[in-house]
């Protein structure tokens, strides 16, 4: 049995079944092959996530109190300002498909007031939001705050929030084996399919949860790999470059690491 549980698989990119089961439900413990490597202060300006939620912890504590809307929401103002300080620029406004009203508009900035709240960073109390006592002692520790919030989004936050996809699981268990791919074949431009068909294979289960009437299911099950994956999560923390190529019909999306990317994922080889 202990033979069996360390044999090199390669759906799993040579690492065991012992080393994917802790790559799955332990994925930053000591018995995992990833790790997550201190970085340099002038390091965290390379992550845009990062900096979006620093600038509204910082926006907070200077309010002391926001007053929140009648549904919970940030007011506009601040919306605006958040969005408008350029962190990370979704394409529907820049395009000028549509305006920015208020804070459900912006994923961006709905996912850093839910991320903040989620880490335990703010509070809401009697319609206004703060800083909880626990923000207030780690916003200025970015080694801490950074490790809090990347923990929160790949292990407490659900990334099926944002859209319709049947599986709601698809794409984050297993974030730490997407690590594991980035690090292996991210120093050369790749279609994200690459990614998402790879990931398939080590977890091939995942296709029964899917089915399409427009395209084939194989298809359907790499767009949301890859939406979640990529656009909503590496992407957003600088972890990838992602290149877009071709018309609106015939869309490639190019995916690369980032040096972010290799200065916070280390990846251990497969132990024999």
């Amino acid at each position: 049995m202990h033979e069996q549980n360390n044999r090199f698989i390669s759906e799993f990119e040579g690492y065991s079944p012992f080393e994917m089961h802790n790559i799955l439900h332990f994925t930053f413990e000591s018995n995992s092959p990833i790790i997550l490597q201190k970085l340099d202060e002038s390091d965290y300006t390379e992550c845009p996530f990062f900096n979006l939620i620093k600038y509204y912890l910082d926006l907070v504590k200077k309010t002391r109190e926001i007053k929140l809307t009648a549904k919970g929401f940030l007011p506009t103002k601040i919306v605006h300002e958040l969005y408008n300080k350029g962190f990370i620029e979704e394409y529907q406004f820049s395009s000028g498909f549509n305006k920015l009203y208020k804070e459900s508009d912006s994923l961006t900035v709905n996912l850093t007031r839910v991320l903040c709240d989620l880490a335990g960073l703010t509070k809401k109390r009697n319609g206004k939001l703060s800083l909880t006592k626990a923000g207030e002692r780690i916003m200025s520790d970015n080694l801490k705050l950074f490790e809090l919030i990347f923990k929160t989004m790949t292990q407490k936050f659900s990334w099926a929030y944002y859209d319709l996809y049947e599986d709601e699981h698809f794409g984050q268990f297993g974030f730490g084996f997407s690590f594991i791919l980035l690090a292996k074949y991210g120093a050369e431009k790749r279609l994200d399919y690459f990614y998402s068909e790879k990931f398939l294979k080590a977890f091939p289960y995942f296709l029964k949860s899917f089915s399409s009437d427009f395209s084939s299911v194989d298809h359907f099950a790499n767009h949301c790999y890859s939406i979640r994956t990529f656009d909503r999560f590496m992407c957003y923390f600088g972890l990838v470059d992602i290149e877009e190529q071709g018309d609106i019909l015939n869309r490639k999306k190019i995916i690369k690491k980032t040096r972010f990317f290799d200065k916070l994922i280390k990846i251990r080889p497969h132990k024999n």
